[in-house]
């Protein structure tokens, strides 16, 4: 039952009140005021372009302009800005996400055999492996994020739901645009991008981008400020147009990110924790003690060729693409200086090459007057992923020092077959219904090896060691209901049930042959979803809310056993609901307002494994109460124009774990951004002042807790940061 408090009550009937409103007033409004035009949002979240208003999907959508002026720079930028998603990180490039309470522990998706809970497409493309590049480095025309399951039309492992980027197609329409960035750590950008035609039939579009600043955290032990930035971003594209029905887009995207790690705060706040190895540990959490500044290293290649054909039946779309990542990193776990320059050392290394390949084609077509809108596909992916993983442990006692490596060497393929139809009951009710069905196998070899040291590091549990092989098939329907009723021109209420699920796999770090070669089992949910999406004030006032329940069962669970390993089972259920609601309100043409709120309830219903009971427990990074508020001014100066925006987050208390200890608690947090931007008289040159997290919060992004020695070691997210940007346009 849904369980709210009185305050949750009454913000929520101010903020959903004239959504359920008597249309009737609705229409009077359209009929007796001439509507003031703004802008009207296009998205694909039904792999097909629709008004944000007419999708009886819950989605959150930036375009371009909003991303820049908003300050959106990195995936945890739009977490904070979008209800009902937090992220996490394991470090800066393994983002952790849970959508509506839905996400996926570190230690199955660092696995070889592992997978997320909920994904990322850039442009189509599934990006399986090794995450993406920060938002503002890319040529977006805007980003969509999706909630609640989306295994119909995007299909595995979109359970929570899915992030999806869409870039700028290249145009007949000229363009270049340069900007430069200052800020404080010594922190310099550079983008250049640029569109042209070729002829009257092909264009073509490139950019280059590179960020790069200094380290947040200083390493005594080495002297070195870490957790840096270092990246290079190239992207092309090409448009053909041989005919008038016939579209090709070919696009190539690259990457490189090289820079020292992030070693961990060892936390040694006694009172508190009281740490067993705390001798010699800063108490600063922006210092650290490492023997080593670690190391990440990212490439990524991603490549892909979509072409549509519009024909007399319908529109036959084709994408292919392959993609490719390198990734090495160097992590100091635990580091403290016991009796310098005597260390306690506790180091993961690894790297992972991962070759992906995907084949798509869809179908889509009207028929019956055009009453009944549908779409077919087929859908064909295959991964290979060879990862080395390992751990150094460096401890007093001699039974626990040594190394140990973990090669993992995992082949994964998935063929899936869907359709979703639209039909039009009357002129104001279209029923949806559609299914996916997906056949996948995940075969590999894991292997774990002591390589030096006299003891035997965890997790390997076995002096002899192991190397197996192992392979599983699995298969799913996830089907999808929708009602969506158009009550007046500017009001739409939806209600919808969906299925999502997510593949499963193989525990790539076990501590015995038995734990690496027992694959643990997809999991599933059912999304139960009502919402209504809104225009009110002739559009000066947008207001959309969703109100939802997810049944999830078969829950992946990764459990951390101190001194021995990570354990992946399916050990649990869990019953998920909440409400969101997002608002945009152009108070006058110069000023608007934007906002959202989440609520989320979340509940194990069944979590038992031996020796812990988490039955009752919340879900983890699931923060009851989220949400966020922005303001901005746009007005003529002059002969030049000003902007000026501020966004304000607010996120409520969560667990990094499914223990809910107070060790591994994500503690509330807000977060303050501010933009002023200035155009001179030419609309060409602008220059911007810019700062991000101006009240300093200290954020952790994961918590690694070790109850034996009651020790919490964190990474966190940036400090304040501030900046000036110049950019052209032409």
């Amino acid at each position: 039952m849904l369980r709210l408090s009185g305050r949750q009550i009454v913000l929520t009937l101010a903020l959903i009140g004239p959504v359920i409103a008597l249309p009737a007033y609705a229409r009077q409004a359209d009929e007796t005021d001439s509507e003031i035009t703004y802008e009207t949002v296009v998205v694909t979240a039904q792999r097909r372009e629709q008004s944000l208003q007419d999708v009886p999907v819950a989605v959150t959508a930036f375009s371009a302009e909003q991303l820049k002026n908003n300050s959106i720079e990195t995936i945890q930028d739009l977490a904070l800005r979008t209800p009902g998603l937090t992220v996490g990180a394991v470090d800066p490039v393994q983002n952790n996400f849970s959508m509506r309470g839905i996400g996926t522990a570190a230690g199955i998706s660092q696995n070889a055999g592992g997978d997320g809970s909920v994904v990322v497409f850039v442009d189509g493309v599934y990006a399986g492996r090794g995450g993406t590049v920060d938002l503002d480095v890319l040529d977006l025309e805007r980003v969509e994020v999706l909630r609640g399951p989306q295994g119909t039309l995007f299909g595995k492992n979109a359970i929570g739901g899915l992030i999806q980027f869409v870039s700028r197609k290249p145009s007949d329409t000229p363009s270049f645009f340069a900007e430069g960035t200052a800020g404080n750590f010594d922190r310099y950008n550079l983008t250049v991008r640029g569109n042209m035609p070729l002829s009257e039939k092909v264009f073509l579009s490139a950019g280059v981008a590179h960020k790069q600043r200094d380290g947040f955290e200083f390493n005594e032990t080495t002297g070195n400020a870490v957790n840096n930035q270092k990246v290079t971003t190239a992207r092309a594209a090409l448009r053909l147009l041989p005919s008038d029905s016939i579209d090709i887009v070919l696009r190539a995207d690259l990457a490189q990110q090289d820079q020292l790690g992030n070693p961990r705060d060892n936390n040694c706040d006694t009172s508190f924790n009281g740490g067993v190895h705390c001798v010699g540990v800063n108490p600063d959490p922006r210092i650290v003690n490492a023997y080593t500044d670690g190391q990440i290293f990212r490439q990524i290649g991603s490549y892909s060729a979509e072409v549509t054909w519009d024909t007399t039946f319908g529109t036959l779309t084709s994408l292919t693409a392959l993609r490719d990542v390198k990734y090495k990193f160097v992590t100091p776990f635990f580091s403290n200086p016991v009796n310098p320059p005597t260390q306690i050392e506790s180091t993961d290394f690894g790297q992972e090459d991962a070759t992906q390949f995907s084949q798509e084609l869809r179908f889509a077509f009207e028929a019956l007057n055009d009453r009944l809108q549908g779409q077919v596909g087929l859908y064909y992916l295959d991964e290979e992923i060879d990862r080395l993983q390992g751990q150094i442990q460096d401890f007093p006692a001699p039974a626990q020092t040594g190394t140990a490596i973990y090669p993992q060497s995992v082949n994964a393929k998935s063929f899936a077959v869907f359709g979703q139809f639209d039909y039009d009951l009357t002129e104001r009710l279209t029923a949806t219904a559609g299914a996916r069905m997906t056949w996948e196998e995940k075969s590999g070899t894991f292997a774990g090896f002591k390589v030096a040291g006299p003891g035997l590091p965890p997790p390997l549990g076995s002096l002899d060691g192991y190397d197996v092989e192992a392979s599983q098939e699995w298969d799913a329907f996830t089907p999808r209901f929708a009602l969506n009723w158009k009550a007046a021109d500017n009001v739409m209420v939806y209600a919808s049930a969906a299925k999502g699920y997510k593949s499963g796999g193989f525990q790539g770090l076990s501590g015995t042959a038995a734990g690496a070669s027992t694959a643990y089992d997809p999991e599933f949910a059912w999304g139960y979803e009502i919402g209504a999406k809104t225009e009110w004030l002739q559009r000066r006032l947008i207001l959309n809310a969703a109100l939802f329940k997810t049944d999830y069962e078969d829950l992946q669970i990764s459990q951390l056993v101190p001194l021995c390993c990570v354990v992946v089972s399916n050990a649990a259920k869990a019953e998920i609901q909440g409400f969101e609601v997002e608002f945009v309100g152009r108070l006058t043409d110069q000023f608007r307002i934007d906002g959202s709120y989440s609520y989320l309830d979340t509940e194990f219903v069944e979590y038992q494994i031996p020796g812990s009971d988490f039955t009752g427990n919340e879900l983890p990074r699931s923060p009851s109460d989220k949400f966020n508020m922005g303001a901005q001014y746009e007005a003529p100066l002059g002969d030049w124009r000003v902007l000026a925006r501020i966004d304000y987050a607010w996120v409520g208390d969560a667990f990094f774990e499914a223990s809910n200890i107070d060790a591994q608690l994500w503690p509330s947090h807000d977060n303050l951004d501010a933009r002023l931007a200035l155009t001179l008289p030419d609309d060409r040159w602008e220059v911007s002042l810019w700062g991000k997290n101006l009240t300093d919060e200290l954020v952790p992004t994961y918590v690694t807790y070790f109850g034996p020695f009651r020790q919490t070691l964190v990474p966190y997210t940036p400090p304040r940061t501030y900046g000036v940007s110049l950019s052209y346009t032409m």
